[in-house]
C-alpha cells in the first residue's frame, strides 16, 4: 500500500514502506523489552497476587485516561496544516487535561482501595496519576512526527521510554518494591518519552491562545470523549471485574494470559498499525476507493495474526510454563481462549480509525456503546462461573463484536464480500497448515507439559516452515505484500552485493 502525498501541508513525503519498517522496529524493540520484563518479574520477583494488583490500578487509571490524549492525536492526523497556532493550542489543552486526570485518578484511588480491600492500591494510582501528568510532553510532538510519518522518530522515542520502564521496574522489583516497581516505572517511561520527543520536536508551552480555537479543539475531543469512555470501559474492566469476583490472584493470572496474547498479536501485526490511520487520510484526500488498500490491511492481518494466535493457543501449556514457571500454570488455558478470541478482532481492522477519518463519529459511538455493553455482560457472566469462563467468554463476544460491525464497515469502506471471504478461507487454511507440526508435538510426539525448550523451538521452527509453504500453496491474497515487504527489507543488502561484485 504505497501512498505518496503531492502536496506537503505538514505530511511529509515519507515512503509508506519505510514508515512500516521504522513502526515495526519500534514496536519490535518495546515487545522485546517488555516481553523479558514481564518474565523476568513474574518468575523471580513477582507474584500473581501483585500483578494482579497492579493490573487493577492500572485498569481504574486507564478508564480515566481517555480525557489524556483527547483526541488531540486524531485533531492533529486530519488537521489540514497542522500550523504552529494549532500546534501551540494543542498543547496547552494537553497539559490542561493532564492536570485534570492526575486529580480525577486521586479522587477514585481511595474508594476503589476501599472497594477491593486493598490499601495499597491508593499509593499505587497516586504514582500512576504522577506519570499522566509528564505525558503532554510527548503526546504532541509524537502526533506531529506521526502525521509526517516520521517513524525513525517515534521509534527513538517510544524505545527510549520502553527501556526507561524495563530498567526501573526490573531495578525497583528485584529491591522488593512488589507491585509499586512497575508504577515507579511507569513514571520513568513518561519522563524519558517527554524528553526525547521535545528534543526532537519542541512544543512549548505558550499561554497566547485564542478562545474559539481552544473551543474547536476541546469540541472535537469532547465529541469523541464519550466514545473513548466506552471503548475505554470495555477494554479495562476485564481486569477489574475478574480481580473482584476472582481476586486478586486470578486478576493477576487473567492480565498475565491476556497480555500474552496481545503482545504477540503487536508483535507480528501490530506494528504497522500506527501507519494506517495517516496513510488513509492521505488516500482520502487523494479521493481513492479505500475498499482495495483495507482488503490488503485485512490480508495482511490474517496471513500474519490467525496463524501466530492458532499456535499459541495450541502451545499455551508450553509457553507458560516455559516463561513463567510452574506457578503460573494456571494461566495456560486462559491464554489459549484469549489468543483464539483474537483471530475475531483483527477480522475488521480499523473499525474506529476509520469511521472517525471519515466523519463517522456519531455513529461509532453507538455502535461502540453496543460494543462495550456486549463485552462486559459476557465477562461478568463468565467471571461468575470462574476463571476459565471469563477468559473464554472472550471468544463469544468476539463473535459477536465481528457481527455487530462487519456490515456497518462494508457500508463506510466498501469492501468487497466475496474478495474477504476468500481472504478469510486462506487465513483459516494457512493457519490449520501452520498448526498441524504443533498439534503432533503436544499430542503425539511430546506432552504440553514435556515439550522442553529445545524441543519447542523445533516446534516452532516447523510451524514458521509450514506457514510460509501454506501462504504460497494456497495462494494467500497477501503473499505479494509479503514479498514486496521481504524484497524492500533486502534491497540495501541487494545493493551492496552489487557494487561489491560490479
Amino acid at each position: 500500500m504505497e501512498a505518496k502525498s503531492t502536496d506537503d501541508s505538514g505530511r511529509g513525503h515519507a515512503s509508506v514502506k519505510s514508515a512500516a519498517l521504522w513502526a515495526a522496529g519500534s514496536q519490535y524493540s518495546q515487545f522485546v523489552l517488555q516481553f523479558v520484563t514481564s518474565v523476568i518479574i513474574s518468575r523471580f520477583f513477582l507474584k500473581p497476587e501483585e500483578i494482579g494488583l497492579f493490573s487493577v490500578a492500572l485498569a481504574a487509571a486507564m478508564i480515566l485516561s481517555i480525557i489524556q490524549d483527547f483526541g488531540l492525536t486524531r485533531y492533529l492526523g486530519r488537521h489540514p496544516t497542522a500550523d504552529e497556532e494549532t500546534v501551540r493550542h494543542c498543547t496547552v489543552i494537553a497539559v490542561a487535561f493532564s492536570f485534570v486526570l492526575a486529580a480525577l485518578i486521586m479522587a477514585v484511588a481511595w474508594p476503589v482501595a476501599l472497594f477491593y480491600s486493598e490499601p495499597r492500591l491508593f499509593g499505587i494510582l497516586g504514582l500512576i496519576a504522577a506519570s499522566y501528568l509528564i505525558n503532554p510532553w510527548s503526546i504532541v510532538p509524537v502526533a506531529l512526527l506521526s502525521r509526517r510519518l516520521d517513524f525513525r522518530g517515534t521509534f527513538l522515542v517510544n524505545s527510549s521510554g520502553a527501556l526507561a520502564n524495563s530498567s526501573c521496574a526490573l531495578t525497583l522489583a528485584a529491591l522488593g518494591f512488589s507491585a509499586e516497581s512497575l508504577a515507579w516505572a511507569m513514571i520513568a517511561q513518561a519522563a524519558t518519552r517527554a524528553a526525547i520527543a521535545q528534543w526532537l520536536h519542541p512544543t512549548p508551552l505558550s499561554l497566547r491562545i485564542q478562545l474559539d480555537r481552544t473551543r474547536e479543539i476541546v469540541g472535537f475531543g469532547s465529541s469523541s470523549a464519550l466514545l473513548y469512555l466506552s471503548g475505554g470501559i470495555g477494554m479495562r474492566t476485564p481486569d477489574l471485574i475478574v480481580g473482584r469476583l476472582q481476586g486478586m490472584n486470578a486478576a493477576g493470572l487473567y492480565s498475565r494470559g491476556v497480555a500474552l496474547a496481545s503482545q504477540l498479536h503487536y508483535l507480528v501485526a501490530g506494528a504497522v498499525g500506527a501507519i494506517y490511520y495517516p496513510t488513509f487520510a492521505r488516500l482520502r484526500d487523494e479521493h481513492k476507493d479505500l475498499g482495495p488498500y483495507y482488503e490488503r490491511v485485512v490480508a495482511a492481518h490474517g496471513v500474519i495474526v490467525w496463524p501466530a494466535m492458532a499456535l499459541l493457543a495450541v502451545l499455551s501449556e508450553p509457553v507458560i510454563l516455559l516463561l513463567y514457571g510452574p506457578g503460573w500454570a494456571e494461566a495456560a488455558p486462559l491464554l489459549a481462549f484469549v489468543a483464539l478470541a483474537e483471530c475475531c478482532f483483527v477480522a475488521l481492522p480499523l473499525h474506529m480509525d476509520l469511521p472517525i477519518l471519515l466523519g463517522q463519529l456519531k455513529k461509532l459511538l453507538y455502535f461502540n456503546l453496543a460494543d462495550t455493553a456486549l463485552s462486559v455482560t459476557t465477562l461478568i457472566a463468565g467471571a461468575t462461573i470462574g476463571i476459565e469462563a471469563a477468559a473464554a467468554s472472550r471468544i463469544v463476544y468476539g463473535v459477536g463484536w465481528f457481527c455487530l460491525y462487519a456490515f456497518w464497515m462494508r457500508d463506510l469502506v466498501g469492501f468487497s464480500w466475496r474478495t474477504m471471504l476468500r481472504i478469510y478461507s486462506a487465513s483459516l487454511g494457512v493457519a490449520l497448515i501452520t498448526i498441524l507440526p504443533a498439534l503432533y508435538a503436544v499430542m503425539m510426539w511430546r506432552s504440553p507439559a514435556t515439550l522442553g525448550f529445545i524441543d519447542f523451538v523445533l516446534t516452532a521452527a516447523v510451524s514458521g516452515m509450514a506457514w510460509l509453504g501454506a501462504v504460497f500453496l494456497l495462494r494467500h491474497p497477501a503473499r505479494e505484500d509479503l514479498v514486496g515487504m521481504a524484497l524492500h527489507v533486502l534491497r540495501p543488502v541487494r545493493e551492496r552485493l552489487k557494487l561489491h561484485f560490479a
